[in-house]
């Protein structure tokens, strides 16, 4: 498809140029086209895609990838074979490149990976492929290295060193003169750059540039992580000292600029041991029987000045990083922990979105812009769930976060309830209009002083958390509504999220019927229905932590953009996250973006912004992974300390050379090696999802009940082997 119709937004965004340009010229070979040509086989018809072919043009006619056989017409240059893209590469030392004008992926045999690693940006040469082939090349060039530093442990010899990289995807060490090893000693975990790969030498040559300890110890493997997705653990001196120096007190000649609503009742309610509060909600009834509900950010755009060493530092955090036993944050302490966190008892700087709705949870009207708060109290989700539960105005002190008895105030309990019967009405709204309902368990520990596991306990989300949630929801859409229905179009931040996978879909489907569930996917309307009876058929019951992971993994990935698809999940045609600028750079340039316009200002540059908007997605996800790589670390510290215990599993994955459990009380996740597999020789068999053994024909299916012991717990791998004892109904027989 060349377009996409954003929901419930008539203008259609062209996408994927480039490829349906080739697509267009290579089923003409050696007919020439010019732009408007191309435009009319495109179905295009308006002035600003008509431009973005013309430029389209110009990129693949310099690239030498078309050719311009005379003035404005061109061909394809068929004697190309040569395409670009990112190279994923896999334990076995081979690869894949994505091409996306060919529509499909490569093969890169390891004989020919000439030197690239993964998820470096490549030039490869694509041989002619053979009927019934799979497509396969070489690496002929490395455009751009995706990282050069990288973690792993040294081993020091007399006049030289080899550093051993943590990274099952890497396939080669990297060497290390003597003089530049530094203070590193042999067997330390250490951040290598590589500098150089000379052409005739086995591994590439690189200089140590950070000592991280030794190998299993905490703030070792911690630091590795973050060292490992390139994610800084402190703030450079001279931006604390930037920070440091910022006026935040609040100023009468800058209240004035904006709308007072000091006088309004204003409350927070956040996670227990949460330290920056970022949104708080006001609440009021009018004389017409409406409610006045305002949703009110820390204004972080006022004290973040465009330009500035610390605006550029948040810029390339883009996101805070929360690991287990920390926050890596996107600002100072002075600004989250202070400045911008809309604590108890202060007055704020704060960016609001005030709504009058009626009982119906109907928006009335809306207001956006600058305002001053003062926050009255500050709630964890636990005592404004006891609020909720028992319409009591006193919560006991074994349930509040402070060591006295907290005493909610009878006009914030009313106001608590009023809202969580507007926050009822609208989520269940979305949920009928499509929206996807995860509410996956999270896994939380218990830390001791040392930040050493004592124990595991879930998360879930109870009436105050959504109730929160849809207000949060409800800002960040009525935002981008704001703009994104403006004419003409002005360039903004959306968070957008495409419809699922239809080959994830499928193999879900086939999946869970292993469970006796089934899936609808005769049509979109279908399938979010189909997806929610899923999760809520599932709850309870042994494979649903399996069933939420996999139902999630076949969601498209959610990421920023300027161009508006719309946010499937949440069944939203228009979506910005506008709710947490303490933490993620792109809440602050929506902020930015929002105030421009409503100064009357014109329209931002897209490219610019868009660019923005690819370095913040690419960030968030390297933090996702190091916030992963965290839980799996100190799930393995976890499991160390329990050895010698017996534990009921789920069977949660099946491959050709074992099958991974998870633990049912705690969610830990290990791997029973087929070969370690004592009381037959198993083999997998894929269409089943399970191992069978080869004389007794005893299967081991997914989702099968097991217990086990841990073998070996690797905290510098991060790997857990587990023991399998039997199936449950054997072992407690």
């Amino acid at each position: 498809m060349t377009r996409k119709k954003s929901k419930g937004n008539k203008t259609a965004v062209l996408e994927n140029v480039t490829n349906t340009i080739l697509s267009i010229l290579r089923k003409n070979t050696g007919k020439s086209f010019n732009y408007k040509q191309i435009a009319a086989k495109m179905g295009v018809d308006d002035p600003t895609n008509r431009n973005k072919i013309i430029r389209t043009l110009a990129q693949l006619a310099a690239k030498k990838k078309i050719e311009e056989v005379e003035t404005g017409k061109f061909i394809l240059n068929s004697s190309v074979d040569y395409y670009t893209g990112i190279l994923d590469m896999t334990a076995k030392g081979s690869g894949y490149v994505v091409v996306e004008e060919l529509n499909d992926d490569v093969f890169i045999p390891s004989n020919k990976i000439n030197k690239a690693f993964n998820g470096d940006e490549v030039e490869i040469y694509v041989y002619k492929r053979r009927r019934d082939k799979k497509s396969e090349g070489e690496v002929t060039k490395i455009l751009k290295r995706k990282k050069t530093n990288f973690v792993g442990v040294l081993q020091l010899k007399e006049n030289f060193g080899f550093v051993n990289i943590q990274d099952g995807k890497m396939y080669t060490d990297i060497f290390v003169q003597r003089n530049k090893i530094g203070e590193a000693k042999d067997g330390d975990k250490v951040v290598v750059e590589m500098e150089d790969w000379p052409e005739k030498a086995d591994s590439p040559f690189g200089k140590i540039i950070q000592v991280l300890g030794r190998p299993g110890e905490h703030q070792t493997e911690i630091h590795s992580i973050l060292a490992q997705y390139g994610l800084p653990h402190e703030f450079p001196s001279e931006v604390e000292e930037f920070a440091n120096k910022i006026d935040t007190s609040i100023q009468e000649a800058e209240v004035k600029k904006r709308r007072d609503m000091r006088d309004v009742t204003t409350f927070t309610i956040d996670p227990k041991d949460a330290k920056d509060f970022d949104d708080a909600l006001s609440f009021r009834e009018l004389e017409n029987g409406n409610f006045e509900i305002g949703i009110h950010i820390a204004d972080v755009a006022h004290y973040l000045e465009e330009g500035t060493i610390l605006d550029e530092e948040a810029y390339n955090r883009a996101t805070s990083v929360y690991l287990v036993d920390r926050v890596v944050p996107m600002l100072p302490e002075v600004l989250s922990n202070n400045a911008c966190s809309l604590r108890p008892h202060e007055e704020k700087y704060t960016f609001s979105a005030v709504f009058e709705m009626n009982k119906k949870a109907e928006v009335i009207d809306q207001w956006f812009g600058r305002t001053v708060t003062y926050s009255d109290a500050r709630f964890a989700y636990e005592e404004a769930q006891y609020v909720i539960e028992t319409t009591s105005s006193e919560i006991p002190a074994d349930i509040s976060i402070t060591d006295e008895a907290y005493h909610v105030d009878e006009t914030i309990a009313s106001a608590i309830m009023e809202m969580d019967k507007l926050a009822k009405v609208m989520r269940k709204k979305r949920m009928a209009e499509g929206a996807i309902s995860f509410d996956k368990v999270e896994v939380k520990f218990e830390l001791d002083e040392k930040n050493e596991p004592v124990g595991v306990f879930f998360k879930t989300s109870k009436e105050a958390n959504k109730m929160i949630e849809e207000f949060m929801l409800l800002a960040n859409k009525k935002v981008a509504e704001f703009i994104g229905k403006q004419k003409p179009k002005k360039t903004f931040i959306y968070r957008c999220h495409d419809d699922p996978d239809d080959e994830k879909l499928a193999a879900l489907q086939s999946l869970v019927s292993k469970f006796g569930h089934k899936l609808n996917l005769k049509n979109k309307d279908n399938i979010s229905q189909s997806l929610n009876k899923l999760l809520l058929d599932v709850q309870g019951k042994k494979e649903q932590n399996l069933v939420d992971t996999l139902t999630i993994r076949t969601m498209s990935k959610a990421y920023y953009s300027t161009q508006n698809i719309g946010h499937y999940g949440l069944s939203f045609s228009h979506y910005s996250h506008f709710t947490s600028p303490i933490r993620r750079y792109p809440d602050v340039m929506t902020h930015r973006l929002l105030q421009h316009y409503l100064d009357g200002g014109k329209s931002a540059a897209e490219e610019e912004y868009e660019e923005k908007c690819q370095h913040s997605s690419q960030m968030e996800g390297l933090a996702t992974n190091a916030e992963r790589d965290s839980i799996k670390f100190m799930q393995i510290k976890f499991m160390q300390e329990h050895d010698k215990e017996k534990f009921l599993g789920v069977i949660s994955g099946v491959t050709e050379w074992g099958i991974y459990i998870e633990i049912i009380a705690n969610k830990c996740e290990g791997m029973v090696r087929l070969r370690d597999i004592r009381e037959d020789h198993f083999d997998f068999d894929q269409e089943e999802y399970a191992i069978v053994g080869r004389k007794t024909g005893k299967v081991y299916q997914l989702g099968d009940e097991v217990y086990v012991r841990v073998k070996n717990a690797d905290l510098v791998k991060r790997h857990l082997d587990f023991t399998l004892i039997g199936n449950r109904n054997e072992v407690e027989s």
